[in-house]
């Protein structure tokens, strides 16, 4: 078993402007985070529009990044699926990838059941040897289940050996699940996109999975609470709000502006349907940027090497 803890961002799909995917961008940005100090890389999740990507383009994807990943950080691959089957084949190729751990959101298609969604993680389990963590991410997008009715799936399923919270309030969560003393859970992360890290984090998150565009900040952030740097921890922290105000908005296509003005990719184009950033919003997340210049920088790993030197 893998001990995974740490800044573990999500990867977005780069696509090009006529909405192929754009695998040398994707690298580009993957290989960014690994040089910004991330501990490990999440492909595909919810912030990398997985639910618009053909199977094929997942399974090619997920190989890729398995490649950029292996004998450099830890790779938590997202498998979750329209169906039980491609969910199978999704965490068979994750395993052949070399994936530490199988990320799979809690499918609404189950229901809120915890004896069908402990047979759904037995059957990925059987598929697969990669150890499961159950993404529990709120309604639509997953079931939101109580912290007890985790703990039920858990116990039901000895697959799952993490936990991603994701549902409001997350820290609470978290709490009740370290006071449950869940001892077959090797780690919970925090998510929502790092705007409740420092809740999370002082309840004993092991670790976080934001998006990517700030992975070289949320590096430092990590590495301030480890040393118990508090309140290091807090000001970056509170740099990050007004973006993250942003990105709760736009989701996918904030990220993508970001890491286009950090001259990462070369489209900032979206296939996932959502608000689109107009004019204005644009000049605001111009200013926003600039405002953050101390701290972040170009998509380099120099970039990376003088926010490390800042925030020490």
């Amino acid at each position: 078993m893998t001990k995974i803890a740490g800044t573990f961002p999500v990867l977005p799909t780069i696509f090009t402007a006529s909405s192929e995917v754009d695998e040398a961008g994707f690298r580009r940005v993957a290989e960014w985070a690994i040089a910004s100090g991330v501990d490990g890389i999440v492909f595909p999740g919810l912030a990398s529009e997985y639910d618009h990507l053909t199977l094929e383009e997942r399974l090619r994807l997920v190989a890729l990044v398995g490649d950029i990943a292996r004998g450099r950080v830890a790779f938590v691959a997202g498998c979750g699926g329209h169906t039980d089957e491609e969910s199978a084949e999704v965490i068979r190729a994750a395993a052949a990838a070399g994936a530490v751990a199988a990320m799979v959101v809690t499918p609404a298609r189950k229901g809120n059941d915890p004896a069908e969604l402990a047979r759904f993680y037995n059957y990925l389990s059987e598929a697969a040897p990669v150890p499961i963590m159950l993404q529990n991410a709120p309604k639509p997008m997953g079931l939101g289940l109580t912290p007890a009715e985790v703990l039920d799936v858990v116990a039901r399923a000895p697959g799952i050996r993490y936990v991603k919270e994701e549902n409001i309030p997350c820290g609470q969560r978290i709490t009740a699940l370290r006071e449950a003393g869940a001892e077959s859970l090797e780690a919970i992360f925090g998510g929502a996109g790092g705007r409740y890290i420092t809740d999370e984090l002082a309840r004993g998150a092991d670790g976080t999975m934001p998006a990517v565009e700030i992975a070289d900040l949320h590096v430092a952030l990590i590495a301030a609470s480890r040393r118990d740097d508090w309140a290091t921890v807090r000001r970056l922290f509170e740099r990050t709000l007004p973006l993250l105000n942003m990105q709760a908005v736009y989701r996918w296509r904030l990220t993508k502006e970001v890491l286009l003005r950090r001259g990462l990719i070369d489209s900032a184009y979206v296939r996932a349907p959502g608000p689109v950033l107009d004019r204005h919003d644009l000049k605001e997340l111009d200013e926003l940027m600039t405002g953050l210049a101390d701290l972040i920088g170009h998509g380099s790993p120099e970039g990376a090497k003088q926010l490390s030197a800042v925030t020490a």
